[in-house]
């Protein structure tokens, strides 16, 4: 990739790294559902009114459901719990290897024996933060970011899914239109297109997010809907949302769909695995954070797994 883009996508992995504190800070007025509630109600609106639905099919649903509300309901309800932003970015990272079984099973994807290698020394990690529960990472949190991972991973095959029948629907109008453009401004149009489509993916299916998890809210978190918590929300809450919301959803995600329309995802994804590191570190320097022996060793673990299969496929890639 240019440097340009190079330089954006370490912005992107910080912007996203450090999310997980300023999720830590707006859990200190808001609890996780109506946090999480709040920041798809933002994500929607006013958007909802300006960019056209992308169509309404099980695979949204799916969608919406895994990355938004499974997800993030249940990182916002393992941090509540006591899970550190350190730990909760290093763990989420689980969902690349539950993504690519996911793909095995239900799109018949391989899964390369370099992968297979990934996963394994992935789950030595896990095992070392399942061995070290307590503290910074409660029994409850482990489950419920083990969970936020697996919605997130069927997030990722219906998203990959919707890519597939859009791209399919493009290629047939295309075929029935019978004609031919010039190759450059052909895929200039694609990639602003592609772009364009994700970006309502996200802000249509946090509306779908938004209303399921208010009617949780409301249900679970009764008593925390009334004036007082609104009013009384520090300050730094409130900030927090506004970073949750506009610089790492809209604008993260924004110039991430950018770099994936612009260059292969195979120089884009890798990138992703830098989001645990920058996690770990501004949870240190922001929330004081202890790093032990052991939280290096599983991030040195679960990082060398993804990497793994990472150069892996990039190799497989080339050789075809």
């Amino acid at each position: 990739m240019s440097p340009i883009y190079t330089a954006l996508a370490v912005l992107v992995t910080f912007i996203w790294g450090v999310n997980f504190t300023f999720i830590a800070w707006g859990l200190e007025s808001f609890p996780p559902l109506m946090l999480t509630a709040l920041r798809f109600f933002f994500t929607a609106v006013p958007l909802v009114l300006f960019l056209k639905p992308p169509k309404f099919n099980r695979t949204l649903f799916i969608y919406a459901i895994g990355t938004f509300v499974m997800q993030y309901a249940f990182v916002f309800t393992a941090m509540h719990l006591g899970s550190s932003p350190g730990l909760t970015a290093l763990l989420l990272q689980i969902q690349i290897f539950i993504t690519v079984l996911l793909a095995y099973f239900i799109l018949g994807e391989a899964v390369s024996r370099m992968q297979i290698v990934g996963m394994l020394v992935g789950v030595l990690g896990l095992s070392v933060i399942a061995l070290n529960l307590g503290g910074d990472m409660p029994l409850a949190g482990f489950i419920c970011i083990l969970i936020a991972a697996i919605g997130w991973s069927f997030g990722n095959i219906a998203s990959k899914q919707a890519s597939k029948q859009a791209s399919e629907k493009a290629a047939l109008q295309e075929r029935q239109q019978g004609t031919r453009v010039s190759v450059a401004p052909s895929s200039t149009g694609k990639n602003k297109a592609s772009a364009l489509s994700a970006l309502a993916l996200v802000v249509w299916g946090g509306l779908i997010a938004c209303v399921m998890l208010t009617i949780s809210s409301l249900t679970f978190e009764t008593d925390a809907w009334q004036m007082a918590t609104f009013t009384e929300a520090s300050l730094k809450s409130w900030l927090s949302l506004g970073f949750i919301v506009y610089i790492s959803t809209l604008i993260g995600f924004g110039l991430w769909a950018h770099l994936l329309s612009q260059n292969t995802a195979s120089k884009v994804m890798p990138f992703a695995l830098l989001v645990p590191v920058f996690g770990m570190v501004t949870s240190v320097l922001l929330t004081g954070e202890v790093v032990t022996w052991w939280k290096m060793l599983a991030m040195m673990l679960i990082l060398s797994g993804l990497l793994l299969a990472n150069v892996k496929m990039k190799m497989k890639r080339r050789a075809i």
